[in-house]
């Protein structure tokens, strides 16, 4: 069960004034294209907009939602523009920088709350790494890079960041169209979900792009992977933290997380033999053998005996100073199903080997 938890439906007096009020807002002349962007950017309620109330009736339909109760939580969404700019990428011509990004996530105050988590919750992480293959330090670092452990987990309402991102997705965005059909996807699931649930749909609140809890769940995520990991009968990844723990190793069991496999290994070149540009073609998806990148240049001297399964050369750039660049496994690629994004993987990676060994401090002084 999601939480908060309120009452699922209005009584009938309220469902009947919202339906009167969404048809009346339906009704009502399309004011000017500027004037009506003005009006949004102030938050209108997407219950004025006949076009969606049509959207919000086609995906009751197809979803099996009661109708009036679909509208109403679509018509009491609010457009929100700085949810609408914050989708948008980064400007053309602003330089990764693997340095300043990592500083963002591996640090003392996060290592500090991730040691916290981890100690309060040793038994769980232990249950979920045996169960799933997952390690503990992988889960750890998800949790934090998310919403640090619990502290951020989003100030959005849930249906505002949904709605915004399905019926006003920025054009100028290089895949509005296919984003745009994620997040009305996302959006079905999400009142799916409320509906199952019996959760008020427009209580809940999360990120910008309308993920939730502490691990930030999309909608669909929460559908597929999150589990009742404390068995109390019901899901809750805004308070649970057995049940966060649980659906993190779930989902990376879902992805084909491979028990033992290392995540990546350091590598050197050699210049002679070194066809770096055909191996960042596959960018972060393992393709070559150890032999491949070998013949391409790429050397992996602390590699596992036991490691047959593909690589990936990772490159993480650094600004105007030279790139880093590791050897990602398929496990690699399976933290990239959370984001994809190999500055995302590695800050993962990172932050729970930061918290494991803060962990493993503190035990041996208490030893």
């Amino acid at each position: 069960m999601l939480k908060p938890v309120n009452t699922f439906q209005k009584s009938i007096a309220a469902v009947l004034l919202a339906t009167c009020a969404l048809q009346a807002g339906a009704a009502v002349k399309k004011p000017h294209h500027r004037a009506k962007a003005v009006a949004q950017k102030a938050g209108s309620l997407y219950a004025t907009r006949a076009e969606v109330m049509l959207q919000a009736d086609e995906l009751a339909a197809r979803s099996a939602l009661d109708r009036t109760w679909v509208r109403h939580a679509i018509g009491q969404a609010h457009y929100v523009a700085a949810i609408a700019k914050a989708i948008l990428p980064p400007p053309v011509g602003v330089a990764k920088n693997w340095a300043a990004y990592r500083s963002r996530f591996v640090e003392p105050m996060r290592i500090q709350a991730g040691k916290r988590f981890w100690l309060a919750n040793r038994d769980s992480l232990l249950r979920a790494e045996n169960e799933t293959g997952v390690p503990a330090s992988v889960i750890v670092g998800i949790v934090g890079v998310e919403s640090m452990y619990g502290q951020n987990t989003g100030n959005f309402r849930v249906i505002d960041a949904l709605a915004t991102l399905a019926f006003d997705f920025p054009a100028e965005h290089p895949r509005a169209a296919a984003r745009a059909a994620f997040f009305k996807a996302e959006l079905e699931q999400y009142l799916a979900l409320t509906a199952r649930t019996h959760t008020d749909p427009l209580a809940l609140r999360g990120s910008y792009a309308g993920a939730m809890g502490w691990p930030q769940f999309m909608p669909s995520s929460w559908s597929k992977y999150a589990v009742d990991f404390d068995g109390d009968g019901r899901i809750d990844l805004f308070n649970s933290q057995a049940d966060v723990i649980g659906s993190v190793a779930n989902y990376f069991k879902a992805f084909h997380w491979q028990r033992g496999m290392a995540t990546h290994y350091p590598v050197r070149f050699d210049p002679a033999t070194l066809d770096k540009a055909a191996l960042l073609e596959s960018d972060i998806v393992p393709r070559y053998s150890v032999a491949e990148l070998a013949a391409k240049g790429v050397l992996l001297d602390e590699l596992d005996p036991a490691h047959s399964g593909p690589l990936a050369l990772i490159e993480l750039q650094n600004g105007e100073a030279e790139p880093s660049y590791v050897a990602g496994t398929e496990n690699f690629y399976a933290i990239t199903r959370y984001n994809w994004s190999s500055y995302y993987a590695m800050a993962v990676i990172e932050l729970g080997q930061a918290v494991a060994d803060a962990v493993q401090d503190t035990v041996t002084l208490e030893k």
